[in-house]
């Protein structure tokens, strides 16, 4: 694409024929990169957080706040790191690194085994007993032998997705995967999450409803609405309009349904009761997370132990590697449409690749009780923010590690209600099934391993927004 012509860094003027404020390879200014980056962090957290709270209770530590506030701190803090090499050296897309569900699985039938069992309350340990004796004795090692163990799966299965990245065996492969196999796979990629969305959203329709209507409010209708805001710059206080909506439709939709659910909660108009509907909409169903999460905290390698191998365990998580590696490659073609970049290259994909691969050894290493992979939600930001800058999706990874050092910040965020999430996600899965459906488009089906990538002009570009009426 043409390089956006800009006459000062405050200038947002979209480039010709294109609905992209900043494309991959420019950079706006550094207050935007940290409000950008920080939207992005939000869109990320629901999904990254949702996996600790999964393994907390076969981990054994659902009852255990200070060890669930230090693994989501060690996720977070992974991310980050992964997110930076990802988009530094992996396909320098502007692409979220972040915990995968396709580890979920294999990880949960691991904790399922009879030996991983959590001990029941009050068991006092059998003399005779030779399995995992540490975890009857010591509450604290009950969880972390069971998390080395998920480690050191994890870390050797990871090994798969460096080699198909290193040998070029993803690229090879990709040669016979033309552009009719790329286009359902990004749909399915989207339609698939609909069973996650379709769950948060389920805890009240109401509130989901709302934070729909509230991002398609900011993001279609009050898009062209430019805020006047003030700046001093020259010694004069200078008056200046810019697309908040635009920018920010996301965030903003979110923290209007969760500021309702917030005076909600506070005026008792919500149930009490947890078996009673519309009770995930309160907002202080979390609190003493926040409360008992730590002030500071560095993660570091190691922290939990040193990780076990076994193969009935590796080999499980093997299947979760490969099933990310395909998800991923679906995730690449979908952000470079929205990033306003050509589709990636063969090496880029096997780079990109290996790079997951050695971010999914780094989160072993660590202990995040998780891989990393790519984020589709946030590759559908792009499409609704209209920024595909890759130093925005960088802000965003430094910020994770950063703001992964402090406990009790990270912690406030669990209390975004489960139907605020559920209606943000509905519109993100939403597009990417609309962005796979829309590279239809640039396909010669008289050849069916060619695809077409002129410039994109307005009309292809609401077609991979998927929002816009034409």
């Amino acid at each position: 694409m043409d390089e956006l012509q800009t006459d000062s860094p405050q200038r947002l003027d979209p480039q010709p024929g294109a609905k992209l404020i900043y494309s991959v390879n420019e950079r706006p200014p550094w207050y935007l990169c940290l409000l950008l980056g920080l939207q992005h962090y939000i869109l990320a957290f629901g999904g990254i957080l949702s996996i600790p709270l999964i393994l907390a209770e076969p981990l054994c530590i659902k009852d255990n706040p200070a060890a669930q506030s230090q693994l989501i701190s060690t996720i977070f803090f992974v991310s980050g790191i992964c997110t930076m090499l990802q988009t530094t050296l992996g396909t320098r897309l502007p692409i979220l690194q972040g915990g995968t569900f396709t580890f979920i699985t294999p990880t949960l039938a691991i904790l399922a085994l009879p030996k991983w069992k959590c001990p029941e309350e009050g068991l006092t340990p059998d003399p005779n007993c030779t399995l995992v004796p540490a975890s009857l004795l010591d509450p604290e090692e009950a969880w972390k032998v069971r998390m080395r163990e998920i480690q050191g799966a994890i870390l050797v299965a990871s090994l798969l997705q460096v080699t198909l990245g290193f040998s070029g065996l993803v690229g090879l492969v990709l040669k016979f995967i033309g552009p009719l196999a790329i286009a359902p796979t990004i749909s399915l990629i989207g339609l698939s999450l609909f069973i996650q969305a379709g769950q948060k959203a389920g805890a009240h329709w109401g509130i989901s409803a709302l934070t729909v209507c509230l991002i398609f409010l900011f993001s279609q209708y009050l898009s062209k609405v430019d805020v006047p805001l003030v700046t001093f710059k020259d010694k004069k206080w200078k008056v200046f309009r810019y697309p908040l909506f635009k920018l920010f439709s996301a965030l903003f939709g979110m923290c209007g349904a969760w500021l309702l659910c917030f005076l909600l909660t506070h005026f008792n108009t919500l149930p009490i009761s947890p078996a009673d509907y519309g009770y995930k909409a309160r907002t202080d169903i979390n609190l003493d997370a926040v409360t008992s999460a730590a002030w500071f905290l560095v993660p570091y390698p190691g922290q939990w132990g040193l990780p076990t191998v076994s193969l009935s365990s590796v080999l499980g998580m093997m299947a979760g590697a490969l099933a990310s590696t395909i998800e991923s490659i679906g995730d690449y073609y979908a952000c470079a449409r929205l990033s306003g970049a050509p589709p990636p290259p063969t090496h880029a994909v096997n780079r990109g690749i290996a790079v997951e691969g050695l971010g999914c050894i780094l989160a072993a290493l660590w202990g995040s009780g998780n891989g990393t992979t790519s984020y589709s939600q946030n590759i559908a930001a792009l499409g609704i923010t209209r920024v595909g800058s890759r130093l925005v999706l960088q802000t965003t990874g430094l910020l994770m590690v950063i703001l992964g050092l402090f406990g009790k910040f990270s912690a406030v965020f669990i209390t975004i209600p489960d139907p605020v999430i559920g209606g943000m996600f509905l519109v993100m899965f939403g597009m990417i099934a609309a962005v796979g459906i829309s590279n239809l488009q640039r396909t010669d089906r008289h050849k069916s391993t060619e695809v077409i990538w002129p410039k994109q002009t307005e009309t292809q570009v609401l077609l991979a927004v998927g929002l816009e009426a034409l």
